[in-house]
């Protein structure tokens, strides 16, 4: 039961306490993706890093879903935080002994990893716990915004770090914004969820089963989720093969990789704002389907062009649909999948993201090194933009994305919530 009284007070609290992780966090991701990109230009290499970021996220995903509906979410969110601290901290210790291989890095990644496999869930179901359904699309906007602003200061401070200091001191901020993002958690006042069979002893493979099952009987929830993981495939190249190009194509300088995701986050900034302030279209499919295929046109344009002003415009582009498509993705299910079932939902989709991309990398890692990215992004981009066309033309989504669905579905989900 949310307290109407003090939901703004908690928002704030938990906004901000996730703000401060997050900056640390990717403080220390630009730094180590950066890190190995200019020492090795190797496409190999940041395959290996991007399956370290990913492959522990989805072994620890399937169990974090279930935690994060049979336990207390705000622990689990705490506890995450806590070893992903702890782990950079030995690794800022090591470093600063002299031991700084690379191999390192990829071990605090899957640590890190394993941490923010077990916070994302706990995360995405603990939001409705605190907001009012009425207000979700707009916390969720401003959600946006705040991790935009985060997204937009940290590759400048970790670039400027890196150009005039050393990672190490990059490992400590992290530690310390972790600790104070764990101290305001801590004063967060919420009151007791009911959490069923709590003394029960937990069947995770039962409860695992029972969460895939509801996705695969809610046919909008499995149709958007395939979309989301050919999205997934589509769109590696630009997520993780952009720094390599413009190391290879424009220059090996920090200030270049620096400019391209400063680029990217004002744009997230402007459309975190924007999708708070305005809320999409009324169909939240016509909105997700906006941001697909300007995603989709960028990422060919990248390609085509050799001009590296206009190419980090478009990444500003690119940074200013995406929250138009995970907002409302997000705010979708958060208002149509049952409160113990919110864990699980998020957690499968979780796994999509943590096996998809890692598995595609391993082919796009490979021939990054034999072919130029530029190919890459033009044939990913036609495919992309053929599946948003796609997308917008399937009937049960379009029928999901309707307002005057929420009704119909709001009897489902009351249904389900008294199983």
């Amino acid at each position: 039961m949310i307290q109407q009284a003090s939901w703004k007070k908690n928002t704030i609290l938990f906004l901000s306490s996730q703000t401060f992780s997050l900056f640390g966090s990717m403080l220390v991701q630009y730094a180590i993706t950066w890190y190995i990109t200019l020492e090795t230009q190797s496409g190999v290499m940041m395959t290996i890093s991007i399956l370290c970021g990913f492959l522990p996220t989805l072994l620890i995903s399937p169990f974090a879903g279930v935690w994060a509906d049979r336990f207390d979410r705000k622990l689990l969110i705490i506890l995450s935080d806590a070893l992903i601290a702890v782990s950079t901290l030995i690794l800022a210790i090591l470093f600063l002994t002299g031991i700084d291989g690379i191999w390192l890095l990829f071990v605090a990644s899957i640590l890190r990893s394993f941490g923010g496999g077990i916070q994302s869930p706990a995360v995405s179901a603990f939001i409705p716990e605190l907001v009012p359904e009425e207000h979700l699309t707009r916390v969720n906007g401003i959600s946006s915004s705040l991790q935009s602003l985060v997204m937009l200061i940290s590759p400048i401070l970790s670039g400027t770090l890196l150009s005039f200091s050393s990672i190490v001191l990059v490992f400590f901020i992290d530690v310390v914004t972790a600790a104070i993002a764990v101290i305001i958690m801590l004063s967060l006042k919420t009151s007791k969820r009911i959490i069923a069979s709590v003394r029960e002893k937990i069947n995770y493979f039962q409860d695992m089963r029972d969460g895939i099952q509801y996705i695969h009987d809610h046919a909008f929830i499995r149709i958007l989720f395939i979309y989301c993981a050919i999205y997934f495939v589509l769109v590696s190249p630009l997520a993780f093969l952009t720094p390599l190009q413009v190391a290879r194509t424009y220059g090996n300088d920090v200030w270049r990789l620096t400019t391209i995701e400063v680029a990217y986050s004002l744009g997230i900034v402007a459309g975190g704002i924007l999708i708070a302030a305005w809320g999409g279209f009324r169909n939240r499919l016509h909105t997700i389907v906006l941001s697909y295929l300007v995603v989709a046109v960028c990422g060919f344009l990248l390609g085509v062009i050799f001009n590296f002003w206009v190419y980090s415009i478009l990444m500003g582009i690119i940074g200013l649909v995406i929250p138009m498509f995970n907002t409302p993705f997000i705010v979708m299910l958060q208002e149509r999948v049952p409160e113990n079932f919110l864990g699980r939902v998020f957690s499968v989709l979780s796994m999509i993201s943590s096996f998809v991309m890692p598995f595609a990398m391993l082919i796009y890692g490979p021939l990054a090194d034999m072919f130029r990215i530029e190919w890459m992004l033009i044939i990913t981009g036609l495919f992309m933009f053929q599946q948003g066309i796609m997308m917008l033309r399937n009937p049960k989504l379009i029928e999901a994305g309707r307002p005057d669905m929420q009704t119909t579905l709001d009897s489902e989900k009351s249904v389900e919530e008294l199983r």
